[in-house]
């Protein structure tokens, strides 16, 4: 099973950019993030010509998650458990041939100690505490999305500019990390570990100011988590990084896993 996920920065903005790319790439599993869309306005019929299945929770203009399948999508969860106050589209989970998977647009915090910081590790804590609810189910699950958050340095193309700033900083790093260290594998990172050809320079944003994709000024923030049982069915992962390349396209990159 291919599982890939992907910020697409407005489904209809990049409708064109995300079918190319469906037909050439073949996923089984797409997780999408920042639809920008409310569920009534989601361009359904292109998606389904292909052959694939839809469960989407949006929001108008803002945030907005997707999961798109070629095999049918049960037991949908919209909205974080634990975070039922929030209003904001930001995550959806289901079960598609007995593995769980979630869209996960994690919020940016804007800025280091701001209101908008606290909200977002407030979203990160209510994640972990579903994750520890995840992983009693022992299943395998493949948690994905924009997280917002470079793991370390290694992720990011000029760490000392950006040490202590937002996706870089010392708190959300360690909310992450939390996450991560009950025992979830980084897909992406497993495959390519730092020290290898691949492992140098594995981004998926680079932002649409000063040159950045030009110049290759990038982030690894978007993340395929991976349960245990998961993990031990692990492939392989990548970044299809020449999507970030096209006319117009979305800031991000897909990547994807194979388990």
């Amino acid at each position: 099973m291919k599982i890939a996920t992907w910020n697409i920065n407005s489904i209809r903005a990049r409708m064109e950019h995300l079918l190319v790319w469906l037909r050439e790439t073949n996923p089984d599993v797409v997780l999408l993030q920042e639809t920008k869309v409310t569920d009534d306005q989601f361009p359904t019929e292109p998606i389904e010509d292909l052959g694939y299945n839809l469960a989407v929770h949006g929001q108008k203009s803002y945030n907005g998650v997707a999961i798109l399948s070629k095999s049918p999508i049960e037991d949908i969860t919209m909205g974080l458990p634990g975070n039922g106050d929030d209003s904001q589209a930001r995550y959806i989970e289901a079960v598609i041939h007995n593995v769980r998977v979630a869209s996960i647009y994690v919020p940016n915090g804007q800025e280091v100690r701001s209101e908008k910081f606290q909200y977002k590790l407030n979203f990160l804590d209510h994640l972990y505490n579903h994750v520890k609810q995840l992983l009693t189910y022992e299943e395998a699950f493949v948690l994905g999305g924009d997280y917002n958050i470079a793991f370390t340095d290694q992720d990011v193309y000029d760490p000392e500019h950006r040490r202590e700033r937002i996706l870089c900083s010392t708190p959300e790093r360690e909310a992450l990390r939390k996450t991560l260290y009950l025992g979830l594998t980084d897909g992406l990172r497993a495959m390519h570990p730092l020290g290898t050809p691949k492992g140098q320079e594995l981004y998926t944003w680079w932002d649409y100011r000063a040159g950045s994709w030009q110049n290759n000024q990038g982030f690894r923030i978007d993340h395929l988590l991976l349960s245990p049982q998961a993990a031990d069915r692990l492939q392989g992962a990548d970044v299809d990084r020449d999507v970030r390349g096209q006319e117009k396209a979305s800031d991000h990159a897909p990547v994807w896993c194979e388990v």
